[in-house]
């Protein structure tokens, strides 16, 4: 979360004349709410499958470039149809920049629960533990901290080309 997936994406998309799909979009338009709402309502399981429906869709678009939520490569069937698609490319940036951009993290479920910065930096610390078995696994790992936005698309474009 932060790291300015689905805005890269869609730039990236734009410069190399492709589709762009972002998977929580999908989600969303599939249940008719926001992820939010879908967190707070039916609770992670239950995102977390609506999710692997939308990975597996977007997987099926030839060329299209994909934004997933930072949790989309946890689950291995995830992991294994987005790298039969094409390289998978993983934004990093550090806890503080990633909480310098998400603010108070209304808008991100995981971060809900949490009162204060300190616990939200703890909480994007404790994810980013717990994730890095499979973000170690993908093709490509982009630092985005004190990066624009241009910057990083071009060198998400570098890296998949030079591929």
């Amino acid at each position: 979360m932060g790291t300015g997936k689905t805005e890269v994406g869609r730039r990236l998309a734009r410069k190399l004349g492709r589709t762009f799909v972002d998977t929580d979009s999908l989600v969303e338009a599939k249940a008719g709410r926001s992820v939010a709402a879908i967190f707070a309502e039916r609770g992670e399981a239950s995102f977390r499958a609506l999710e692997r429906e939308a990975v597996a869709e977007a997987c099926a678009l030839p060329d299209a470039v994909l934004a997933t939520g930072g949790g989309a490569l946890v689950d291995p069937e995830n992991r294994r149809r987005l790298a039969a698609a094409g390289p998978i490319v993983c934004l990093t940036a550090t806890p503080e920049e990633i909480l310098r951009r998400v603010g108070g993290g209304e808008s991100r479920p995981l971060l809900a629960t949490c009162a204060s910065d300190a616990e939200r930096l703890a909480r994007i610390r404790d994810l980013l533990v717990a994730r890095a078995t499979a973000y170690g696994s993908v093709t490509h790992t982009i630092d985005t901290t004190g990066a624009t936005l241009d910057q990083v698309v071009e060198r998400v474009r570098a890296a998949v080309e030079a591929r």
